[in-house]
């Protein structure tokens, strides 16, 4: 099941980092964050329209991870303006696989095999390497970093625990679950009014069409998680989903020129291998 699953987690993997991308290499992260949100908010609002409810008994976890994934937005945002893509992403990505397991261990009582345990450890240390490798990292920074990472783990073992507690519907679970992000335009407007939201529609469409892209990117990448979520270990698609991280580093070598030494890429390398352990 895991490497059927996994593979497809994969694909996931890569596009979450070209979301997160789409989201660095925007100049105002808030405003793409905004308009990101907006796409997902309408997707979400129509699948609600045309597929049944999830059971009753998902419904506080539905609550409670579209609570937790608005901190996220903001965590993410946040930290992406002390950091580039190279040591934001991975910082934050790396941290969640182990507490995700560790939460899976005691909320959903899951136990995890030694073959699978180490790729965990592989992926999460590998992916702290590439971070750290060579950076001069603030406290600000590493902060702001840890904290989208420990919400990362959060949303993820709450969506694993209430996708399960859906009654096989995966596809309604997440779209309910999205919509609150029609919460990220509304504090945007919030903070700086509407005209702020609305005026660059004419002026920067490339932007804004980016930013759209990027929120559908965004609903898929996701929505195949909380589906592998339902039957395979939290902590193993947690850690597949964070090879994204290695998409990152490629992503912003070719597309936003950032430096790759030959120590990150040995670190890249221990997080495939990792994957390759959770795939056995």
């Amino acid at each position: 099941m895991l490497s059927y699953t996994g593979g497809i987690v994969l694909f996931a993997a890569l596009l979450h980092a070209s979301w997160n991308a789409m989201l660095h290499g925007n100049r105002d992260r808030f405003f793409s964050m905004a308009w990101m949100s907006i796409a997902i908010g309408l997707v979400a609002t129509l699948v609600i329209l045309s597929v049944p409810s999830p059971a009753r008994a998902s419904w506080p976890y539905i609550a409670a991870s579209g609570l937790v994934h608005v901190f996220y937005n903001v965590s993410l945002v946040r930290s992406y303006r002390r950091n580039d893509l190279a040591l934001a992403y991975p910082i934050a990505r790396g941290s969640s696989p182990l507490l995700v397991t560790l939460g899976a261990a005691l909320f959903a009582h899951e136990a995890i095999g030694p073959l699978h345990g180490l790729g965990i450890v592989m992926i999460s240390g590998g992916i702290i390497a590439i971070a750290l490798q060579g950076r001069h990292v603030s406290r600000a920074g590493a902060l702001a970093a840890l904290t989208t990472g420990a919400t990362i783990a959060l949303y993820t073992v709450i969506d694993g625990i209430g996708v399960r507690m859906s009654d096989g519907q995966p596809l309604s679970y997440t779209a309910w679950m999205f919509l609150s992000y029609w919460t990220m335009p509304a504090l945007f407007v919030a903070r700086r009014g509407p005209p702020a939201l609305w005026t660059p529609v004419r002026a920067e469409p490339l932007s804004i069409a980016s930013s759209l892209a990027g929120g559908l990117v965004s609903i898929g990448a996701y929505g195949i998680v909380i589906w592998a979520l339902q039957a395979a270990a939290m902590g193993a698609i947690s850690a597949l989903r964070e090879t994204s991280v290695v998409f990152a580093v490629l992503i912003g070598r070719m597309f936003l020129r950032e430096a790759v030494s030959g120590s990150r890429w040995l670190a890249c390398v221990v997080v495939a291998a990792g994957a390759v352990c959770l795939g056995l």
